[in-house]
């Protein structure tokens, strides 16, 4: 089977696979270059609420093909930064799904996503020091936002391998579970992603990512659309809201 991005979309969640089961998922030049216009496109549909990024089999990504770095052309850590940014952009909820190996670029694409799930047993690492490779500047800087400097820097420094239980508590992974129960899971919480305020998250979205001066802008747009009232009266009468945001051209209320 050739490398590739597979794609699908179901009930408002778009799920991205990487394929590359030669290579343990490993990343080509392709699939870089071939991430961000995929994105943008499932950015652009309506009926995408939030997105779910995994690896095909077994394994999550074990980072960028190695081979690739030898060829010529743009350098492939500039393709990854240009889809790891592409994914960290992507104005829906992101969630990582991990199992086995989530190691270099894996690692890139799973800290770009707003959440990351992990099967028991999954392994991370940051492992550039291994081949005498500058880590990006961004990419250590969102690593160290998530996990703090001194994981950061244990993991930048050793290249080592840690497991989905330490992973869990320097805060890499927000969940971990047994394969059993991992696409369950998964499956439970991307429905009630779905079922909640698109305009709430996307606002928290911007702000927990640092944009400033955008409070007046989300303040507008709260007035406008009504998820507010909606909210509050679904919270009264005890059913499920109908949220609105983004309103749909004319002003109407979104389905």
């Amino acid at each position: 089977m050739q490398p590739q991005l597979q794609q699908s979309v179901s009930e408002g969640v778009a799920t991205v696979v990487i394929s590359n089961p030669a290579k343990r998922n490993a990343m080509t030049s392709a699939m870089w270059r071939a991430l961000p216009p995929l994105l943008d496109a499932l950015a652009t549909d309506p009926g995408v609420r939030a997105l779910v990024l995994t690896g095909a089999g077994d394994t999550f990504c074990a980072g960028a093909d190695i081979s690739s770095l030898r060829e010529p052309g743009e350098d492939p850590r500039a393709l990854a930064v240009r889809a790891e940014e592409a994914l960290a952009a992507f104005p829906r909820p992101t969630l990582a799904v991990v199992r086995g190996h989530c190691v270099g670029g894996g690692s890139q694409l799973a800290a770009a996503c707003d959440l990351r799930f992990a099967r028991q047993g999954a392994l991370f690492g940051v492992t550039p020091a291994k081949l005498g490779i500058v880590y990006p500047a961004s990419s250590t800087r969102r690593l160290a936002s998530l996990v703090g400097p001194a994981t950061a820097k244990y993991l930048l420094f050793s290249g080592e391998l840690i497991d989905s239980e330490r992973a869990l508590r320097t805060g890499l992974v927000d969940e971990v579970l047994p394969e059993g129960r991992l696409g369950e899971r998964v499956a439970e919480f991307t429905r009630l992603l779905v079922s909640r305020s698109q305009l709430t998250q996307a606002a928290a979205k911007e702000f927990t990512g640092g944009v400033a001066g955008r409070e007046e802008y989300w303040a507008e747009q709260e007035l406008g659309c009504g998820d507010s009232a909606e909210g509050i009266a679904a919270f009264l009468e005890r059913r499920p809201p109908r949220f609105g945001w983004p309103l749909s051209p004319g002003g109407t209320r979104s389905t």
